[in-house]
């Protein structure tokens, strides 16, 4: 297994609110655990919220000892939206903070994959395929048809989403399990990059660079010659 991390403030905002965690390694009873977090909020509590909720997540993952990577992911994902909303009560300068979070972890050729929020994980195959399912209000729209995809790109309010870390008391993961075959591409990332570069662009991009590393630099140069009108956090994972 190959992967790389990265993120990037963009060119128009002044803070870094999204955070992301590459470890190939076992971390707790998980053989290796990848996150993007896009963080919310004023001042710098985007930031903080983006950076506790993974550090807190991995955290409770390395200490678990639940032998279930699904029951693990939620119990940790929903004690860490506890924590967090603590932290928002306790300082004014975090309130109404929170943060999307898309984690995933895989067992020799199954991927368990948990999302709250409108960061995503791809799986390029024979195709490139979104695993996730956004939480957002313009995706609401889309499957009531009340807009269709093309409209949703351009919608003024496409980046409201419905649901965050932080957001309410409780928070619902969704979860996805996912077969893997030799030569499939992980690709995680925030919206910062597929706000700024169509599927069809990424997935060119992601293939004619088989080194992670440069194709997730390639990614983040391409998505600021667009714009960059957000921060941009990308994971590549090659099976």
């Amino acid at each position: 297994m190959e992967a790389f991390s990265l993120t990037d403030i963009g060119e128009r905002r002044r803070i870094n609110q999204d955070y992301v965690f590459c470890e190939k390694n076992p971390v707790g009873q998980l053989p290796n655990l990848f996150i993007v977090a896009d963080g919310m909020g004023g001042h710098n509590a985007g930031d903080y919220a983006s950076r506790f909720c993974v550090e807190y997540f991995t955290q409770k993952i390395s200490t678990s000892q639940n032998s279930s990577p699904v029951a693990m992911i939620e119990t940790s994902i929903k004690e860490t939206n506890e924590i967090l909303r603590k932290k928002a009560k306790e300082n004014i300068e975090f309130e109404g903070m929170g943060t999307t979070f898309v984690v995933a972890t895989i067992f020799e050729k199954t991927m368990y994959v948990a999302n709250v929020g409108d960061s995503r994980l791809y799986v390029i195959s024979n195709e490139m395929k979104q695993i996730t399912e956004d939480h957002s209000l313009v995706e609401a729209m889309v499957k009531t048809g009340e807009l269709d995809r093309n409209e949703a790109k351009i919608h003024p309010n496409k980046n409201i989403i419905t649901r965050a870390l932080g957001a309410n008391e409780t928070v619902e993961p969704d979860f996805f399990e996912v077969n893997l075959k030799d030569g499939d591409i992980i690709l995680m990332c925030s919206d910062g990059l597929t706000n700024m570069l169509e599927d069809e662009m990424i997935e060119k991009i992601v293939r004619e660079n088989e080194n992670p590393e440069v194709a997730a630099e390639t990614l983040v140069r391409k998505a600021n010659q667009n714009g960059g009108k957000d921060n941009i956090a990308i994971i590549i994972i090659k099976v």
